[in-house]
């Protein structure tokens, strides 16, 4: 049985975090820049930020990622899908509850193959939000095929010694480890042969070429480092995961990691939404109001289908994790992640026009979250690498037609419709009436 209702307990929580996040979180989007969200040395931001963190702890919200035996709430992805929903209207939210990208996944990734010592050092600090990490994977030729990858580590003794540049590494100025993916086999097939290194950022040798930003930011002054690793030592017991197995750890992170983020961008794109709505009643054109004319009316319309289409696509695969269903939830995970830029792009586009020179102003939020659905296009891996595994995926279980022509071919169905109808008439079929 299919139901969408909303157990009283989790309603009880969802009005507590919409009230929160309206109250207190969203007007940090209107003071602190993108550059200190994950800057622990921003006072500013850091004397509002705390308070809130320990709002959520009491309310029992922290790490809403987290499972009961890692210290979180232990929510299934369908009651995740209904939280960050709300989540995703603020740029500070995740952060708050202690669930942001890229350090929910890079403790998933500790959680499973980090050492006790490593565990005890990165994971608890992390999931406590007292320290921020990295994850360093995208190169500037390989991009985010790992199988173009040219970073190597080279285990010299009990020490890997890695070289080699990495591009968009988010976070890396404001870390305190990074998990590296670098070529350790060469000569092992293509996705057997990189590794995942946890690196401290202390260690010498690790080179900030420059701070890649996003359009609204100073040229230099962003948070996704393009960064140098010259000869950087570290233990060999630093390996997450096997040797070779570098791709398998980036899967088990990147998964949660891409619904996680189409669960956010609900949100978003609801807020657009919401901002085109409120816009359409309070401005008038030529004596009407712009809610009046039919084709803002069809504008909102498409919006409110497409917003609640993507949460449906969401809530689906949500439901299939919560049932274990690993295998079949890859393929809709990457559905999720498809739609999710499609329709945060086209709704936040549609209100940037209705709002027309404030909409494309810094005056509104709406630049700010065209450029969020953009990078939700190729985050994880762009668009077209899951619609081709997508389809791939689907035609395994395609079969070809039996003959020259296809099996909708209706000159055949005909044929053969006729054929059973004169067996029927004759007494011939089973189901055939008898006097």
């Amino acid at each position: 049985m299919t139901d969408f209702s909303i157990s009283p307990a989790l309603q009880e929580k969802l009005d507590w975090i919409r009230a929160f996040i309206d109250r207190e979180v969203l007007p940090m989007d209107a003071v602190f820049e993108n550059s200190a969200l994950y800057n622990a040395g921003h006072a500013a931001s850091r004397a509002v930020l705390k308070p809130l963190q320990e709002k959520v702890k009491a309310k029992g919200l922290w790490g809403l990622h987290l499972t009961h035996e890692l210290g979180g709430p232990g929510f299934g992805s369908v009651e995740l899908c209904h939280i960050n929903e709300i989540l995703g209207r603020t740029r500070w939210g995740p952060i708050t509850f202690g669930c942001q990208a890229p350090d929910s996944g890079n403790g998933e990734i500790l959680a499973r193959y980090g050492t006790p010592g490593q565990k005890q050092k990165f994971l608890g600090p992390l999931q406590a939000g007292e320290i921020y990490s990295c994850f360093s994977m995208t190169e500037v030729e390989g991009g985010s095929d790992p199988t173009q990858f040219l970073c190597k580590a080279t285990l010299e003794g009990d020490e890997w010694v890695i070289e080699g540049e990495k591009w968009f590494s988010s976070n890396l100025r404001f870390a305190s480890f990074a998990i590296v993916m670098v070529l350790t086999e060469p000569d092992a097939s293509p996705h057997r042969r990189f590794s995942t290194l946890l690196v401290p950022t202390e260690t010498p040798g690790i080179e900030i070429i420059r701070n890649v930003g996003m359009p609204i930011e100073e040229i230099g002054g962003g948070g996704h480092a393009y960064v140098r690793y010259n000869k950087v030592r570290v233990p060999a017991e630093n390996l997450l995961g096997e040797r070779g197995g570098g791709f398998d750890v980036a899967q088990s992170r990147l998964g949660g990691g891409r619904i996680h983020h189409a669960m956010r961008t609900i949100g978003l794109a609801r807020r657009a939404l919401d901002m085109m709505m409120e816009r359409a009643v309070s401005r008038t054109t030529r004596g009407k109001r712009l809610g009046d004319h039919q084709l803002v009316q069809t504008d909102i319309a498409e919006c409110w289908i497409k917003v609640e289409e993507l949460k449906l696509l969401v809530l689906k695969t949500a439901w299939l994790l919560d049932q274990g269903k690993d295998d079949e939830s890859r393929l809709w995970i990457g559905a999720c992640k498809v739609r999710c830029a499609q329709v945060a792009m086209d709704v936040t586009t549609k209100a940037m026009h209705l709002l027309g020179s404030l909409g494309v102003s810094n005056e509104t939020p709406l630049a700010l979250m065209l450029i969020n659905a953009l990078s939700m296009g190729i985050a994880d891996g762009p668009t077209e690498v899951h619609q081709m595994q997508i389809g791939r995926n689907l035609l395994k279980a395609a079969e070809p037609a039996a003959g020259r022509f296809p099996t909708e071919h209706l000159p055949a169905q005909r044929a053969a419709a006729l054929e059973q109808f004169e067996k029927q008439a004759n007494g011939l079929h089973p189901d055939a009436e008898t006097r």
